[in-house]
């Protein structure tokens, strides 16, 4: 069996809900707290024994390049001032090796990961999508590599979603259930609102096998006129099973605004420098405004 040693991270999105904000810097560089989004991806992917990473660009997205490099004034003047804890942070990264390499046209998510095949070759790999921040006692990309072991076969990360929710997602028709393992019979890219086959929601964390590169390779234009990784792991999953996994541990949406103003809130709470006062000043937030509150109950 090959392990899994490569992952591919996307980053090549033009991050257009967050404009203003993104127009000159990337949206996987909006920090959540001190760190940038992207840097939750990239532990997760060292944690779970990933050894190489690539991260697919796009036009504008120097500074992740720059963000992952070393900076040895900076290395030096903290080791000067004796602030080993900030230095080991800023140089978690330095424990895998980042390739880095452009799709050069906007075409979907699919040919992002196409884009990558090269260095890929004939091996399994993760896919994680800078979108979706898990917080989870064991890493959701171990839970799902474990997953992988046991069947080396692909796997997709899921968790349930609302009814409403189900149209913005990739969603699987399951099929036979093995503790939190599904077998699926399809896998269908945001379905019309109402025609879902279920609530099992694809969550942006992957295990795949080389032969899906076969797929995207043929893959013609799908939802919104790009090339879907969810309709290639369709076509995959005809010729070879495909499992989803009901991964466990919190996740958190960040590429949309709301989700991310919660993760930020969320990840403030458990910063041991800011968490006190913060919770203070939320508490007197909600004091001052229990009429409004009240008032917006009473809407719903």
């Amino acid at each position: 069996m090959k392990k899994i040693k490569k992952a591919i991270i996307p980053a090549a999105g033009l991050g257009t809900r967050f404009l203003p904000a993104t127009k000159a810097m990337p949206k996987e560089m909006l920090p959540i707290v001190d760190r940038p989004t992207i840097e939750y991806i990239v532990e997760e992917a060292i944690e779970s024994g990933i050894e190489e990473i690539i991260i697919v660009t796009g036009k504008g997205k120097r500074a992740i390049e720059d963000h992952f490099d070393r900076n040895f004034e900076l290395e030096d003047n903290l080791m000067k001032k004796g602030n080993f804890e900030l230095l080991d942070k800023i140089n978690q990264s330095s424990k895998v090796e980042i390739h880095y390499i452009r799709q050069k046209e906007p075409k979907g998510l699919g040919h992002a990961i196409w884009c990558a095949r090269k260095f890929i070759g004939d091996e399994p790999f993760a896919v994680l999508l800078g979108d979706d921040i898990v917080q989870a006692e064991k890493p959701c990309l171990k839970q799902l590599i474990e997953q992988y072991e046991e069947t080396e076969l692909s796997i997709v990360g899921v968790q349930k979603v609302s009814d409403e929710e189900t149209q913005r997602y990739g969603i699987i028709a399951p099929s036979v259930m093995k503790g939190r393992r599904y077998q699926v019979d399809t896998f269908v890219e945001k379905p019309a609102l109402g025609t879902a086959p279920s609530n099992l929601a694809i969550m942006g964390r992957y295990i795949l096998t080389p032969e899906i590169f076969d797929f995207l390779d043929k893959l013609e234009t799908g939802t919104g006129n790009e090339i879907q990784l969810t309709d290639a792991i369709q076509k995959l999953n005809e010729v070879q099973v495909v499992f989803a996994y009901d991964f466990e541990g919190k996740r958190y949406d960040v590429g949309e605004k709301l989700g991310f103003v919660k993760t930020t809130i969320d990840m403030a709470l458990k910063d041991e420098e800011i968490k006190d006062e913060l919770m203070r000043y939320l508490i007197q937030k909600l004091e001052k405004n229990k009429l409004e509150i009240a008032n917006f109950k009473s809407l719903y």
